[in-house]
């Protein structure tokens, strides 16, 4: 989409028959920025090869698969499941992914009609907007949000319009989440938990979501990722539950988080039967099918006894209270995670210009990566957050929570210059 100005100067263009030079890319594509996170991921990747660095960035889990999940992904692969699957994906992980809607979400999912495979939650997501939006319409983004919201609007060619989160707890305010619904918006994008906060948002957040999207006709696209990811005792809520909101919702989840195997690229989304068809159009053309002999494996992730979900929440809820009492001593501001696998912290104190020279502070000086938080806001915006992945083993959450320490003592001992 392009800008005003842009359109502008086209439109005059136009006007006064005055060629001009016409470019090799398309405006839609030059409104999208570079990817923080992956550009960093990059850089610590050559870094790494020469220097020992304490990886709490791009959110990697660093414990292995399950044995059991390679296990059933050697098998396929030796049963000569290698070629293309039904591009909906297999029947039986389609099954499988419903029963598991229905006993751990609450929805009940037809396999046929209402569940489809994607390459990736990322894949789930992008084809939703490329499915719902028109040119012009408009997408509300909760903000601070996943950085592929913004890119996936954009080449939806939608217009995004920010709700912003309320610090400290990241609450929305909800006259400002109804001023941005109107008769131009098309879907919302939700992250529940969210991604980079950790909020878990309430029964009460989703019902003020809903109650508007069914006003409006909106639907709304809810990441839930992170859904088996809740800490001290919360519960996860699928907003497709609640009363109205089963027939505008589409829920998108997958593998990569839960199981440890982001490079499988296994996502899924739930929608009714009306919306599945449609999207699974697109679907057909962007990625064809997901890898034949993982979909078969993740029959057997999906069929994980309880204690392997309650097993990891522990595990990583104590990581998480460990960075969190480091990161807090060295003067780190931000609300526990409630959810996920993020500290979404505040680095003011620091005392730099912005998250982006904090960031490479804590990287070259100190060997400690994180993810500059700019990348979680719309462009333009200025940022001092910096995020801390804790899906790590219990050596790295020890390093780098000592490395946060020595960090915040060394920034004490510059506070009176004001550097």
């Amino acid at each position: 989409m392009w800008s005003y100005n842009e359109f502008a100067n086209w439109f005059a263009a136009l006007f006064n028959n005055d060629p001009q030079p016409r470019s090799k890319f398309s405006a839609r594509s030059m409104l999208v920025r570079d990817s923080n996170i992956r550009e960093a991921a990059r850089l610590v990747a050559e870094l790494s090869a020469t220097t020992n660095l304490v990886n709490l960035g791009q959110g990697l889990p660093e414990y292995p698969a399950p044995f059991e999940l390679k296990e059933a992904a050697k098998a396929a692969i030796d049963a000569d499941f290698n070629q293309y699957s039904d591009t909906r994906g297999y029947a039986i992980l389609r099954q499988a992914i419903a029963a598991k809607l229905g006993r751990y979400n609450g929805i009940k999912a037809n396999p046929d009609t209402e569940v489809t495979v994607t390459c990736g939650a990322s894949e789930a997501l992008h084809v939703s907007l490329q499915t719902l939006i028109n040119p012009g319409d408009e997408v509300i983004i909760i903000e601070p949000f996943y950085e592929n919201y913004h890119p996936d609007v954009i080449m939806a060619g939608g217009v995004p319009r920010y709700v912003r989160l309320q610090k400290p707890d990241y609450t929305f305010d909800y006259r400002q989440l109804a001023a941005a619904f109107n008769n131009k918006t098309r879907a919302i994008l939700l992250t529940n938990p969210h991604n980079p906060t950790g909020r878990v948002f309430t029964h009460e957040e989703l019902r003020m979501i809903g109650d508007l999207c069914q006003k409006w006709g909106v639907v709304v696209i809810s990441d839930e990722i992170y859904e088996h990811l809740v800490y001290d005792g919360r519960r996860h809520i699928s907003i497709a539950t609640l009363p109205g909101m089963e027939d505008c919702t589409i829920t998108v989840s997958g593998l990569s988080k839960t199981f440890g195997v982001t490079g499988w690229r296994l996502g899924y989304f739930h929608a009714s039967p009306s919306m599945t068809k449609q999207i699974r159009r697109l679907h057909d053309y962007i990625t064809l099918a997901a890898p034949s002999p993982l979909q078969i494996a993740a029959v057997t992730a999906l069929g994980m006894p309880d204690t392997f979900y309650s097993g990891m929440v522990a595990k990583y809820q104590g990581a998480r209270d460990e960075l969190c009492a480091a990161a807090a001593e060295a003067g780190f501001k931000f609300p526990k995670p409630e959810g996920a696998y993020y500290l979404f912290s505040d680095s003011s104190h620091l005392g730099f210009a912005n998250d982006k020279a904090a960031w490479e502070y804590l990287l070259r000086q100190h060997k400690l990566v994180s993810v500059a938080g700019y990348c979680f806001y719309r462009p333009e915006t200025h940022s001092n957050n910096l995020r801390f992945c804790f899906a790590k083993r219990p050596a790295t959450i020890k390093i780098g929570a000592g490395l946060l320490k020595v960090i915040g003592e060394e920034r004490r001992a510059f506070a009176p210059t004001g550097k």
